[in-house]
């Protein structure tokens, strides 16, 4: 059995002297910052639905595999088996779901998800294209994955970054950093489209989840087939409001908080002994937030009407995919 993920894998059930296995009945594919999080731990909360803690498997994509894992991060599942594992816990009556955001993006992953669960239900959620990049460039910048804090010199740097320069050394996964290529969101739907009907298939638009956040709930519901009356509370989207404003503090700060050299090690100690553990901890926030991280920036009207511009004829082309009218809700239809 291959231990690359999603690679030649085979579901259970077609595989003889094997007992059945459960595969996810449905995916969250994304996209990142368009309420993919929210909608996830919305879903767990209904009894009928069983998602792992693990948010962002990422393992049915081959093309999503991390250069490296953070030392406090859980770890992501590298065999068909540690992947499987994540779902033993779920009841017999339970659908089982998984959200990757970057399932999307992915060029392999919509084959893989076809492969072991053909009959599986997929939900994408999709955003305005200048407001979703900058949202998600303040991220990987706030994440320390971005050193780049200028949105329009990081989408300068794509064509060197498709030749593997400049790039942080912090990114796990650098082809995310390829701004643009997020947002080709029909090419993206059509590889789903190509292996899944049309009534397997969910698309969100992130307006209408922050505007009814309960209403598109129980669309999502009633799309999976459980209960749509379960009440399971409203969750936030989460709006990125900070940034990263100095990755050399950052580092700084890592390294007296992990002990990562000596110096730091005996720093480290000393303010453990001193101080309690709550107190610490307020300390290394609020130290965090006033030295490390900033509000983000405005954005920049200039460039966000660039962006618009530039991605015109991908909102169009969506809209008329998708038989809604993105453009006149996005604005694309007001552009100078």
């Amino acid at each position: 059995m291959s231990a690359e993920p999603g690679r030649g894998v085979q579901p259970a059930a077609n595989r003889p002297g094997t007992a059945p296995e459960r595969y996810p009945d449905f995916f969250i594919v994304g996209h990142h910052k368009s309420g993919t999080s929210a909608l996830y731990e919305m879903l767990r909360r209904h009894p009928g639905i069983f998602m792992p803690d693990l948010k962002e498997p990422r393992f049915l994509a081959s093309d999503m595999r991390s250069r490296f894992r953070y030392e406090r991060e859980a770890p992501h599942p590298e065999t068909l088996e540690q992947y499987l594992a994540l779902f033993e816990p779920a009841r017999k009556a339970e659908l089982v779901g998984e959200a990757s955001a970057t399932y999307l993006w992915s060029g392999s992953a919509a084959e893989r998800i076809a492969e072991v669960s053909p009959h599986a239900r997929i939900i994408a959620i999709l955003r305005e294209p200048a407001d979703f990049l900058r949202s998600l460039h303040v991220t990987f910048v706030r994440g320390h994955v971005e050193f780049e804090t200028d949105l329009r010199k990081a989408l300068a740097l794509e064509d060197e970054r498709r030749r593997g320069r400049h790039i942080p050394k912090r990114s796990r996964l650098p082809q995310l950093l390829l701004y643009s290529e997020h947002v080709r969101y029909v090419e993206q739907l059509r590889r789903y489209a190509e292996r899944f009907p049309p009534e397997q298939m969910l698309v969100l638009i992130y307006d209408d989840f922050r505007a009814d956040n309960p209403g598109t709930v129980r669309r999502v519901f009633e799309f999976l087939g459980v209960d749509p009356s379960v009440d399971v509370g409203a969750s936030e989207t989460n709006v990125t409001s900070r940034t990263m404003r100095s990755h050399r503090a950052h580092d700084a700060l890592d390294a007296v908080v992990l002990g990562k050299n000596p110096v730091a090690s005996s720093a480290r100690a000393v303010v453990k002994s001193l101080t309690p553990q709550a107190l610490r901890h307020r300390a290394f926030h609020a130290t965090r937030r006033h030295i490390v991280t900033a509000e983000a920036p405005e954005a920049d009207p200039e460039l966000m009407l660039e962006l618009r511009r530039r991605f015109q004829p991908e909102v169009i082309a969506a809209s008329e995919y998708l038989d809604r009218d993105l453009v006149g809700l996005w604005g694309y239809d007001e552009l100078d």
